[in-house]
């Protein structure tokens, strides 16, 4: 990580660590990737409370109009909904898309406009213009974060939302350490926030806590529930995961659960198109 002189002290190269742990993580960023995701993925997040919390922080108004950058099936667009004039949701996944179509469809919601594209799309080409607020919910997949923060900047004429894990984030270090791969350091909201600064931005910070005490159907479920984190896994990483898997389900009423709880923090940072420093 590159170290420059600035005003007498280090000012660390955060774009370029942030890239380095982009090549590492490549797998996880194409559409395909989250093409196959998109069910379990969207079933996933409708059983946390993230959602409800990232409103909370959000504070939404009745007349705001939000761009939704990287909404998924809408893990935020549907409850926005009902709180907001107009949610536009953009994605790069056809799969999700057709979900979110989907769920507004079966729940009467006609203020939700999908948008198939991605951060490095003309937004203007697919008929975006500004938004009163824009958001990136753990949805910055992009190899230069400094760019897509200019982007919302530009798009949103009052306020911008975004959030990035914590530490690991979703990612258990315990199913790495089993597979015998190391989990390296990633690229969380710290690297996020110190763009930022370095954009003449000083955002505010707040933190959701998510408890991963999910429960399975059967050992089948789980396995396959974990298998995101591993896209390039082989036969025999498989075997060791679903040993894992054997050895730390317990059974829950009806259900399986894991025998250690672990909770995922989120950072949501955000901040006026005019509160710069």
């Amino acid at each position: 990580m590159k170290d420059e002189s600035h005003g007498g002290a280090q000012k660390l190269d955060w774009v370029t660590a942030w890239r380095e742990d982009w090549k590492r993580n490549e797998g996880h960023r194409s559409p395909e990737f989250w093409d196959q995701r998109a069910p379990s993925f969207a079933k996933h997040v409708s059983e946390s409370d993230y959602s409800e919390q990232f409103i909370e922080i959000m504070q939404p108004e009745a007349d705001w109009t939000v761009l939704d950058v990287g909404s998924g099936a809408g893990t935020l667009a549907l409850p926005l909904a009902s709180r907001v004039r107009h949610v536009t949701a953009l994605d790069f996944s056809p799969v999700m898309m057709d979900l979110l179509r989907a769920a507004c469809r079966r729940s009467s919601i006609q203020n939700v406009t999908p948008v198939l594209g991605s951060w490095d799309d003309n937004w203007s080409l697919l008929g975006i213009t500004k938004h009163d607020v824009a958001l990136a919910s753990r949805s910055m997949i992009v190899e230069d974060p400094r760019a897509a923060l200019e982007k919302l900047n530009a798009i949103a004429s009052r306020r911008v939302f975004v959030s990035f894990p914590v530490g690991d984030g979703p990612f258990d270090r315990r199913l790495f350490e089993a597979l015998g791969r190391q989990l390296s350091r990633r690229a969380d909201y710290i690297f996020a926030y110190n763009i930022l600064h370095q954009m003449g931005i000083l955002a505010n910070v707040a933190f959701i806590a998510t408890n991963r005490d999910k429960v399975y159907k059967s050992e089948v479920a789980a396995f396959e529930s974990l298998l995101w984190m591993f896209p390039d896994a082989s036969a025999s990483e498989k075997a060791k995961l679903q040993d894992f898997v054997s050895q730390h389900l317990i059974r829950h009423g009806s259900t399986l659960r894991f025998d250690y709880d672990r909770t995922v923090r989120w950072a949501v940072m955000f901040w006026d198109v005019m509160g710069t420093i």
